[in-house]
């Protein structure tokens, strides 16, 4: 079968028994950086000196189907630098080979910077989403986060620390300043730092440079503002689709509770430029409901 094994993302004391065991006995382990693998045997003190063969970002389509065929006679250990394989790491065309090809997958959990930088925040754990790293150019990191501006969930991205300040600013500009947010350094490390304010506040801090290893943890949006998003949205479809403007206001209004003239006027200021469509939907105005 196929092991995924989690490793520690920082304190080596964290390394579970089940992992210890599993690399005193394996025979092959398939690891994300085979030099990293190395000094966590040593580091660990694992007298097991396994093959180890490289699975990374760049070879593992190209090795899975030779990965599964050897599972089917051994069992192969699959480990990432940190954390649990497959999660914003190797291993997840691995897991769809093997699943296509009727090979067992099982999992020895362990320690996750997802996890850990949710639990730590501060931040409602109850809904939450991992969004994995941002897109590196500009464009398409402003074009994701507006995507994500009104989710009402808890967000957890990755970053790496050279851009930590540039996603920090669009996240203040998609969801306004003021969203509370936490930036989790050096998790389990000597160093570990958690930084929790307003993305602006926190977007400012970084720019003076930050290293080490980073998660961005994020709260989701109001409930008044993802309904507000939401019933202005509904409004263009019905104006769209042949309703008149005030009539599309109305019926929304009585949909939701929420204020027709205000409707009407925020989506006459929608309609109005592309500019003003933009803005709607990275910062939609919160409508007051009927009566208030």
């Amino acid at each position: 079968m196929i092991i995924l094994a989690a490793t520690p993302i920082g304190n080596l004391g964290d390394a579970s028994v089940r992992l210890r065991d599993a690399l005193e006995h394996a025979d092959v382990v398939a690891s994300e950086d085979t030099r990293v693998t190395q000094r966590l045997l040593a580091g660990l003190g694992i007298r097991n000196r396994p093959r180890l063969i490289a699975l990374h970002e760049h070879n593992e389509r190209q090795k899975a189907d030779e990965l599964v065929e050897l599972a089917r006679d051994r069992d192969l250990l699959v480990l990432s630098d940190a954390g649990m394989p497959t999660v914003s790491d190797p291993g997840f065309p691995l897991v769809q080979a093997a699943v296509a090809a009727g090979v067992d997958v099982t999992a020895i959990p362990g320690p996750s910077a997802v996890i850990t930088a949710l639990a730590v925040s501060g931040l409602p754990t109850d809904r939450f989403a991992f969004e994995g790293f941002l897109p590196r150019k500009a464009g398409d990191r402003a074009r994701r986060v507006a995507e994500l501006a009104m989710d009402r969930r808890t967000l957890v991205f990755f970053e790496a620390p050279s851009r930590l300040a540039a996603s920090l600013d669009a996240l203040a500009d998609a969801f306004g300043p003021d969203r509370p947010a936490a930036v989790c350094r050096e998790l389990t490390k000597l160093h570990e730092e958690v930084r929790r304010g307003g993305l602006g506040e926190l977007a400012a801090w970084a720019s003076g440079g930050v290293r080490g290893e980073i998660c961005i943890v994020v709260g989701g949006a109001a409930a008044e503002r993802a309904d507000a998003a939401g019933a202005l949205e509904r409004v263009l479809e019905l104006a769209a689709s042949g309703t008149r403007l005030k009539d599309a206001a109305t019926l929304v209004a009585a949909e939701s509770g929420l204020g027709r003239r205000d409707l009407y006027e925020a989506a006459l200021a929608a309609r109005r430029s592309p500019r003003a469509d933009a803005d709607r939907r990275l910062n939609p105005p919160v409508v007051p409901r009927n009566g208030g």
